[in-house]
């Protein structure tokens, strides 16, 4: 564990990207097997491993410590993790080394009722940083900023494989990955999967003005829609669905499973469609992440497929190809089921009036556009130039911070987390949280806000003061059955601090229901 210690710390302060991809490059190249495999799997999210509950750690934690103690630590650090790791009781001079395969099998094979007190044997054991990273280990809790992307790139690098090759066969390799290590050094490829996951291509955000020096009649634009992006593949008798990130998902959408009756590839947005109607995200998110899904939930939420582009066909590989021929090739693939569709061409032949199309869409969950630069092939990544997204400008309104609670990462024992709330009559409602869109000088203002103002405590909850306004801006809105207000926000943020504003001045529940 001393070497996956280090690594982990090493990792979350180190913010710039190459120099994580020279930390974990040197940590695959020196740690011997299956260790770094094992690690590499915990970096990706690709262990399967039982996680352990906070409350079980929590227990252990008030058998050792004074539970006060325990509770103002906790409070002021902000992470579970960290928190036991330093205020574990432990003799300094007992240490015993345990590989992280050891912690693997032991979290993955130990009995449930056996379990409580395996860790804490464990935890006896092992030096503070030690303690860190297995606790982070046994939570699945790392927020390291390794992306899987990032850390294929730090495999390539010292070997004669590129980083897209590993994209290629990394679906269906598993921990410890010994067959991947082995190819990386020179030996024979390990075995392909059936109807395996293409690395996806991204868009980069744009404005107007950066949109004003490119020529339109080179670009092509679409409906961007709120739904999830997906990769549907059908080759070799297999169907499956993967997300964006190769996750396997097709268990929660047996109907999409079933109308794959094509031989091929193709890349397109998952959502629920009633007829013509395209639902909101929020009755996607009632099937995502579901192992079966029941009769009357598929009928009720039946699922879709938007498509905008096709990677493979009846076993030739499309990516290569400009876009305008795998758009061509796309119209002309048959799809034989209703449930599956081509995204619209908008048509348009200035920037303007495409912004006049983005600025009125024919549908409240459509986000904004996308634009792709016709000549490009399918690239996997995040290239800048030939995909853009450019978002309709967000909703806002001005709300009351009315509660807080202390980050994790980078940010622990700072106030960062917070719930705002708009005013029905006298009284002011909750409507959302939101935990981004501040800058690193306006979180410590809105930190000394909350430890000035806290009027209550509800275990790791501030209770503010109402004086406080902020500008919350968001996506979108859905009505939900499960929030007092009635409503719930698409990807709130704070995007300002209104110290000039009174809270009475803050928004009404009734204007952010208008905008329903």
């Amino acid at each position: 564990m001393k070497a996956f210690a280090r690594l982990l710390e090493r990792l979350a302060f180190t913010p710039a990207r190459n120099a994580k991809l020279t930390i974990l490059s040197h940590y695959f190249q020196t740690t011997p097997d299956p260790d770094r495999g094992y690690a590499l799997a915990v970096l990706t999210g690709t262990l399967d491993l039982r996680q352990v509950s906070p409350s079980l750690l929590k227990r252990l934690a008030s058998e050792r410590v004074d539970e006060q103690l325990f509770r103002l630590s906790y409070d002021f650090v902000g992470d579970l993790a960290e928190t036991i790791a330093l205020i574990w009781p432990t003799d300094a001079e007992v240490s015993t080394e345990v590989s992280l395969s050891q912690a693997v099998l032991l979290l993955r094979e130990t009995g449930k009722l056996s379990l409580p007190g395996v860790i804490a044997d464990l935890l006896d054991r092992l030096t503070a940083p030690e303690r860190l990273a297995f606790l982070k280990l046994a939570t699945g809790n790392l927020r390291v900023g390794v992306s899987v992307r990032l850390a294929h790139t730090a495999l390539a690098m010292g070997t004669l494989r590129g980083s897209e090759e590993i994209e290629e066969i990394w679906h269906g390799q598993a921990a410890p990955f010994l067959p991947l290590f082995t190819w990386l050094a020179g030996g024979p490829s390990p075995a392909p999967a059936s109807a395996p996951f293409r690395p996806v291509m991204l868009s980069t955000p744009i404005t107007a003005e950066e949109l004003a020096p490119l020529d339109p009649t080179r670009h092509i634009a679409e409906w961007k829609w709120d739904g999830i992006r997906v990769q549907a593949v059908a080759e070799d008798g297999m169907r499956r669905l993967y997300s964006r990130t190769g996750e396997e998902i097709g268990a929660a959408f047996p109907d999409i499973i079933e109308a794959m009756t094509f031989e091929g590839a193709v890349d397109g947005e998952l959502l629920v469609r009633r007829g013509a109607e395209i639902a909101p995200f929020a009755d996607l998110q009632k099937r995502l992440g579901r192992k079966s899904v029941g009769r009357v939930l598929l009928q009720s939420h039946p699922a879709a497929l938007i498509l905008y582009d096709i990677l493979a066909w009846r076993g030739e590989d499309l990516r290569p190809l400009p876009l305008s021929s795998r758009r061509a090739r796309l119209e002309a693939a048959p799809f034989d089921s209703p449930r599956i569709g081509l995204s619209p061409l908008l048509p348009f032949e200035t920037w303007e009036e495409l912004a006049r199309l983005r600025a009125a869409p024919h549908a409240p969950v459509i986000e904004g556009v996308m634009i792709k630069r016709l000549d490009t092939p399918y690239i996997a990544g995040r290239p800048r130039g030939p995909w853009f997204k450019w978002k309709r400008d967000p909703m806002v309104i001005d709300a009351v911070l009315l509660y807080a609670q202390s980050g994790h990462g980078k940010r622990s024992g700072f106030y960062s987390d917070f719930t705002f709330g708009l005013w029905e009559g006298e009284e002011l409602v909750p409507v959302g949280k939101a935990y981004f869109g501040f800058t690193d000088e306006e979180l410590r203002e809105l930190d000394r806000f909350v430890r000035r103002n806290t009027v209550q405590r509800f275990g790791p909850v501030r209770q503010l003061a109402p004086k406080l306004v902020v500008e919350v801006a968001f996506e979108g809105l859905n009505v939900s059955q499960r929030h007092r207000s009635g409503v719930a926000m698409r990807f709130p943020r704070i995007s300002r601090i209104r110290a000039d504003k009174p809270a009475a001045d803050a928004d009404r529940l009734e204007t952010l229901r208008a905008m329903l």
